[in-house]
């Protein structure tokens, strides 16, 4: 069971990663345009300081979390677990996208359960 939390952490960690790469270097390509269906190639150029913003923290969540990981605090990975679970709450509503919550918080939250019913 603990391989498998882990696995999970790790996956939301990479998933971040994923994220991070996303708005900081692909906001302004093709791939970023169409994955957060932009209005136009201005609008991202526009906008790009705000996404390298953001992709910036969602690599500090991936940090943290890989970090957890390596010092095996569970505490820690609650923390984390729960900021990722409520960015993706809000980020969801704000945008009005399900799609974020389902992406982002389902994953979060199902971690956050599975270690708090293995260690507390």
């Amino acid at each position: 069971m603990k391989l498998l939390l882990t696995i999970l952490i790790v996956f939301i960690a990479l998933e971040h990663i994923y994220f991070l790469i996303l708005e900081m270097f692909l906001w302004t390509k093709p791939k970023g345009i169409k994955t957060f269906g932009l209005k136009s190639k201005e609008f991202a150029e526009e906008t790009k300081v705000l996404a390298a913003n953001q992709g910036l923290y969602n690599g500090f969540l991936a940090a943290g979390l890989i970090f957890s990981v390596i010092i095996n605090n569970y505490n820690t990975t609650l923390f984390f677990l729960c900021c990722i679970a409520i960015a993706g709450i809000y980020g969801a509503y704000s945008t009005k996208n399900k799609k974020l919550f389902y992406i982002q918080s389902l994953p979060a939250l199902f971690t956050i359960i599975l270690t708090l019913s293995m260690y507390f």
